[in-house]
């Protein structure tokens, strides 16, 4: 392993014993683009990350003053000798991004801010009432405007003071009284201002006093002084009429229509922000969605009365003042509370939901309703929402809500003007709407439609712009809009949207560490994303990839592979270089790389049988009203490049139409017009890589209900039963038998401020969590404590005599994790491993062969070896009967599949079709498919 690198052109790392580690010494060449390999949980993040990130990390709050450090915590070193070499770290993660519904893929990237100030700065304005362009004039200008337009009339010029405003305006009209002026006009009407004149209070009016009246051509500066005078006394607005005529010419300082009268506020960038009061619509507060009451929730089963719960918000009858007001109404309409309320006449069902019309709601801030009348189901839900204070009563009348697209902005978020600047005929909404590449062609082709005083305030913005959008398609986000909110990116997506920005910063000397950056990625835009990294290296950076992709490996400088196993049984370096030589090193890794191992094409894939589940019509997102036959029975894989309309199909419409159908569940689908074949399906069960739980509490054990056995099985122990202790005693969970100092978590939490929470070890019980007390029942020698330490492997012969546990841990073991223990916190699995959790504990129940397992990217974190494991698992669910159903861009996947269905031809607008189905060597060679092309090669290559 001689490479030629100087001395101080590595990254050297001695003694790393951090997890599962074991004491190893790494040089990892600067400026270059290494990747770390190696089976899942061999220990690839415990050196990125939590070795060589953490240490960048610590030093960089060591360069704060003492000042500063003292609020901030120190954090602690990483279990390593010494690391040198090391530069600053930005470590790109997988975790997704904001979880705030206002921020949007537009905010996180800034672009949509470039986008406002081009808007504010360059942006045209229209009228929202006539849709001309709107005028601005200086004081000159209007003058010169009146005299061209009025000739030798005689006219009068007129400043608004009231426009569509309530009121009697006494002190208003002894105010312009006493600064001289004799005429008003009210309403349209002109009127002497007289003493003690006043208007009707409760009507709207609009009143504009007379300035001056003179003709057009007024020679001498009597013209101009009177319209200054006028914009003075009008707040910038003026309006002019003939002395006889009833036509209106409205004049202003700022932007106007003069058709209807009109004007905006000079626009500002934030004028264009929906999180900014200035610019969000002031309905749905920019969020482009308000909360409706979803009446179809609010009745729970027709076939029942109102007294055995038919309205779901209020339940079966009990003494409680809202019965009390049905009661009354019963008797009012002529119903009995004891009738089927599907058997209540429609206007009476109305009437029970909606309330009296005349029905005025509780003042805001309270939700007092007692003694004000019945208000209707759907009222009482909603005032509850809007005004309680309670978050437990929030929760319950928000099962009753659903969102609606906002009825004021539909959808924008932006208040009514600020959607009327535009820009080469195009408002921001609509830009924030266009996918990248249609965006970067828009920009691109601007300038010629722009004027050249546009064109000066704003090359440069929009050069900035096309650039940054630039970066975005680098990366094969291209068919991402800005709208888009960032809660709804996948990992690998919110990673990419980072590597983008960075690339976008040109920062030099860094080391950046990315954590599987091609998930989620077709193999198209590999090579874009490859590219993107190269580049980063380029400009002088040190890139360390932690990747199982092939294409990332053969691109890089250099390879590290971790293993030889996972858990206790990897952490070693057993191959390293460059990848020509790193080929012939004879890990697994390098085996799978050169071809000498391979994941087998099948020699046969399962026939077609007849049952079919069809999805007819679905148009949400960017789907062209798709129709999808999904046969039964099979592997069946959803393939097409990024943003093709995979997750929109079987996440976002056909998952949600099986819950609702098997389990009334409250996620509605997008829109699909019908569905046939569910008769031939009793469950769906959706495996993504979400954590199994987010505290040291959760683990493999309790997750898949082995613990519960295993506490059953203490409880029963003779020494248990002779101190009389019940199962709840093994419980780490409940006072008892845990302890109490930590709460039987086995840590303790401790918060810092700007950083993550540490978990630091119980002084108390040393991690065990029990007391000692329980810890004295033991089990061929082991108590409880060592149960949860043990590995999976470990404890399959320990409890080999008992079946009902023993068949539990042997499921674990078949998906792959032998190497975990049973107590790990969920917290420290990767993604792989806690989707490989959910599936051992989908394998341990009954099975009626007639289920969905829809699985979103299940290759994602997973060495070449773990996913020959998990292939052979889903088989085996296959094998009973059951639909696998896996979207994935996995080659590896893909060719083992029985049938194929391929989106595209491109992602985002352009796609949102189905290419191709069939057999893998149906779709391989049909030339529209662009998954067919790459899968021709890797067919090609598993059959050398």
């Amino acid at each position: 392993m001689n490479h030629t690198f100087s001395q101080e052109d590595f990254i050297e790392i001695y003694g790393a014993r951090v997890h599962n580690l074991k004491n190893i010494d790494l040089k990892i060449p600067r400026e270059k683009l290494v990747v770390l390999t190696g089976l899942s949980g061999s220990g690839k993040s415990s050196l990125a990350f939590d070795t060589l990130y953490a240490e960048g990390q610590r030093r960089y709050l060591e360069s704060f003053s003492a000042y500063a450090r003292q609020f901030i915590g120190g954090l602690e070193r990483p279990d390593v000798d010494k690391i040198t070499g090391l530069s600053p770290v930005i470590a790109i993660e997988q975790k997704t991004t904001s979880r705030n519904p206002r921020s949007t893929v537009g905010t996180v990237t800034e672009i949509y801010d470039f986008l406002r100030l081009l808007y504010a700065r360059a942006g045209e304005a229209y009228s929202y009432a006539s849709g001309k362009k709107m005028e601005k004039l200086s004081d000159d200008e209007i003058v010169k405007n009146i005299r061209n337009k009025f000739g030798t009339a005689k006219i009068q010029l007129l400043a608004p003071l009231v426009r569509g405003r309530k009121g009697h305006y006494r002190e208003l009209f002894e105010q312009i009284r006493k600064q001289g002026y004799g005429k008003v006009r009210v309403d349209g009407q002109l009127y002497e201002v007289t003493p003690n004149m006043m208007l009707d209070r409760y009507k709207v009016h609009n009143i504009e006093v007379v300035i001056d009246r003179i003709p057009a051509q007024q020679t001498g500066s009597r013209l101009s002084d009177s319209v200054k005078t006028a914009l003075g006394v009008g707040k910038g607005l003026i309006l002019v009429m003939e002395t006889d005529g009833e036509e209106e010419t409205w004049y202003s300082r700022s932007l106007m229509d003069p058709e209807s009268g009109i004007s905006y506020e000079e626009p500002a960038p934030n004028t264009f922000s929906f999180n900014s009061p200035y610019g969000a619509c002031p309905e749905c507060k920019g969020l482009g969605y308000v909360p409706e009451v979803d009446e179809n929730a609010l009745v729970s089963d027709p076939s029942l009365s109102i007294l055995r719960g038919a309205l779901a918000p209020i339940g079966e009858y009990r003494e409680i003042w809202i019965f009390n007001e049905l009661k009354k109404i019963a008797k009012k309409l002529n119903i009995k509370l004891t009738t089927p309320y599907s058997e209540i006449p429609i206007e009476a069902q109305r009437y029970i939901l909606e309330g009296p019309a005349d029905y005025t709601l509780p003042t805001p801030g309270t939700t007092q309703f007692y003694g004000g009348g019945f208000p209707g189901i759907k009222n009482y839900v909603k005032h509850q929402f809007d005004q309680s204070e309670s978050e437990n009563i929030r929760a319950w009348a928000e099962e009753f809500m659903k969102l609606e697209v906002c009825p004021v902005c539909q959808g924008s978020r932006l208040k009514k003007e600020s959607v009327w600047f535009k820009i080469g005929g195009k408002n921001i909404y609509e830009l924030a709407c266009m996918d990248l590449v249609s965006l970067q062609e828009w920009f691109e082709s601007l300038e010629p439609r722009l004027k050249k005083r546009q064109v000066q305030i704003a090359g440069e913005l929009i050069r900035e712009i096309n650039k940054r959008i630039g970066f975005l398609t680098e990366v094969g986000l291209g068919y991402l809009n800005l709208n888009r909110p960032a809660k709804s990116l996948s990992g690998g997506e919110a990673q990419r949207i980072r590597l983008a920005t960075q690339i976008g910063s040109s920062l030099t000397g860094v080391l950046y560490i990315l954590d599987e950056p091609s998930i989620g990625l077709h193999q198209r835009d590999n090579q874009k994303l490859i590219k993107a990294l190269t580049r980063l290296r380029d400009l002088g950076n040190s890139v360390l990839v932690v990747e199982h992709d092939k294409d990332m490996m053969m691109a890089a400088d250099h390879i590290v592979d971790i293993g030889p196993g996972a858990g206790i049984h990897g952490g070693r370096i057993i191959a390293e270089g460059p990848p020509a030589l790193f080929m012939l090193e004879g890990s697994p890794t390098a085996d799978f790389l050169s071809g000498k191992r391979k994941i087998p094409v099948p020699e046969s894939r399962r026939s077609l049988s007849d049952k079919h589940l069809t999805i007819t019509g679905a148009t949400g997102n960017n789907l062209k009203s798709v129709q999808v036959d999904i046969p039964l029975g099979l592997f069946v894989c959803i393939t097409g490049v990024s943003g093709s309309g995979k997750s929109t199909l079987v996440n976002e419409t056909l998952f949600p139409i099986l819950s609702q159908n098997f389990y009334d569940a409250r996620k509605k689908p997008l829109a699909y017009k019908k569905v046939k074949g569910l008769e031939h399906l009793d469950k769906v069960i959706e495996i993504d890589q979400s954590p199994i739980g987010r505290t040291p509490r959760s683990n493999p054990a309790t997750y898949t209900g082995l613990f519960t056995h295993i506490r059953d099985f203490y409880a029963e122990l003779t020494e248990a039963k002779i101190r009389g202790y019940k199962s709840g005693r093994f419980s780490f969970n409940v006072k008892g038998g845990r302890c109490e100092d930590c709460q039987g978590a086995g840590v303790k939490t401790i918060e810092m401020n700007f950083l993550p929470d540490v978990y630091v070890e119980c002084e108390t019980c040393r991690g065990k969590r029990y007391n000692r007390e329980t810890l004295e029942v033991r089990y061929k020698g082991k108590s409880i404590n060592d149960v949860l330490n043990m590995t999976v492997s470990e404890a399959l012969p320990f409890f080999e005599a008992l079946p009902r546990i023993a068949n539990k841990i042997r499921t674990l073991e078949d998906v792959g994790l032998g190497y975990i223990t049973l107590g790990q916190q969920a917290t420290t699995l990767s993604g792989g491993e806690a989707q490989r959790v959910k599936i051992a504990t989908e394998l341990c129940k009954k099975d009626t062969g007639k289920t969905m397992y829809i699985l979103d990217e299940p290759t994602t974190g997973l060495h070449f070896q773990d996913i020959e494991k998990l292939l052979e698992v889903l088989q085996k669910l296959v094998g009973k009967g059951n639909t696998i159903l896996v979207v994935e861009h996995n080659l590896d996947v893909i060719k083992v599949a029985d049938w194929i269905i391929d989106m595209g031809p491109d992602g985002g607008q352009a796609g949102g079709k189905i290419i191709a189905t069939g057999t893998p060597e149906e779709v391989a060679h049909n030339p529209d498919s662009i998954t067919g092309y790459y899968l021709k090669a890797e067919l090609a290559e598993a059959l050398v």
